[in-house]
């Protein structure tokens, strides 16, 4: 197993005193809370002070290939060194290291003391978030790169095989799947018992979570790896070339609100807060921008290619392939 080596690199007393930190502590999945990839209690960061965000920390594991979730002081993440990190949130020191039979892409989610995510070895993983040991894995038929989202005790996946599956989160028991026209790589989010998620046959879905029964579908004119975010009743996603926009769309119609472009495949999923949309692309830049209008409003460039963001507490968290962790918070 591939060691892991921590650097540390604090640059600023980036936390922001507030009156209580509960609320908005946890990015606890890729899609939460609430599996929207939305963080309605964030209110340290906004689009008045966001473009002073600078580096916390750095720790590196691998090549960071996921999104980080953050949960109870613990960030996890995936590597392709075929590991699932487990880092204090502070300092980035290892807490634990679990080897699946893949590179996983896949985003770890954190609920009820489990940790879900999917490996290129095909399986989704349920591990104890405590320790890291496995309580079940599923077996789909293709690469899992599509990071789970978990809501009301079923665990909502995609697959290389063409198929998003609902699975017991209890038990990982399948309990429906839908078929798309090509692989899934997007991850889904779920709100208001609706499941959002995009395909590579460059189409955003739109499903009904407790049947998988299609609600609508928006065609863009690349592949969609990039996985929704909602909030305020509006999907945030990414496609990739020829298109490479992030779309803004109205969750119940699939109706477009705006499109903006960042000159570059969008494989990074955006995250939502306190009215600011974070995401990353394949030209090494992190971008904020005005979730109602889109305009931008800061910018970082790091040396690899940027996968998607967490925020959680006032700082901004991102896995970059150049084998780094990184913690955005703001400057004194």
């Amino acid at each position: 197993m591939k060691r892991l080596s921590i650097s540390i690199l604090i640059l600023c007393a980036c936390f922001v005193p507030v009156a209580s930190a509960t609320c908005y502590s946890n990015w606890t999945e890729f899609h939460r809370p609430n599996m929207e990839r939305w963080n309605p209690c964030e209110k340290v960061l906004n689009v008045n002070n966001v473009g002073k965000l600078s580096l916390k920390w750095s720790a590196t594991a691998g090549g960071v290939v996921s999104s980080p979730a953050v949960a109870n002081g613990v960030v996890y993440v995936g590597s392709d060194d075929h590991n699932v990190y487990a880092l204090n949130a502070s300092t980035g020191t290892k807490l634990w290291s679990y080897t699946t039979g893949g590179q996983v892409w896949s985003s770890p989610a954190v609920a009820n003391g489990v940790v879900y995510v999917g490996s290129d070895d095909h399986n989704v993983y349920a591990l104890n978030a405590s320790t890291g040991a496995e309580l079940w894995n599923y077996t789909t038929g293709g690469l899992v790169w599509s990071s789970p989202a978990m809501a009301n005790g079923v665990v909502y996946v995609g697959s290389y095989d063409h198929n998003v599956y609902a699975l017991n989160a209890s038990t990982g028991t399948k309990l429906w799947s839908y078929t798309t026209g090509s692989a899934v790589r997007s991850s889904p989010a779920v709100a208001n018992g609706v499941v959002y998620v995009g395909s590579q046959d460059r189409n955003v879905y739109a499903l009904n979570a407790t049947t998988g029964a299609e609600l609508w579908n928006y065609p863009t004119r690349g592949e969609v790896f990039s996985s929704p975010a909602v909030a305020n009743g509006v999907v945030y996603v990414g496609s990739g070339y020829p298109d490479n926009l992030l779309y803004a769309l109205n969750a119940s119609t699939g109706t477009e609100l705006w499109s903006d472009g960042t000159n570059q495949t969008e494989r990074s999923s955006p995250a939502v807060a306190n009215g600011v949309v974070y995401v990353g692309s394949d030209n090494y830049n992190i971008l904020a921008l005005n979730a109602s209008t889109g305009a931008k409003l800061w910018r970082y460039k790091p040396s690899g290619y940027v996968y998607s963001p967490a925020v959680a507490n006032g700082v901004v968290y991102i896995g970059s392939r150049d084998g780094n962790v990184n913690a955005f918070g703001l400057k004194k």
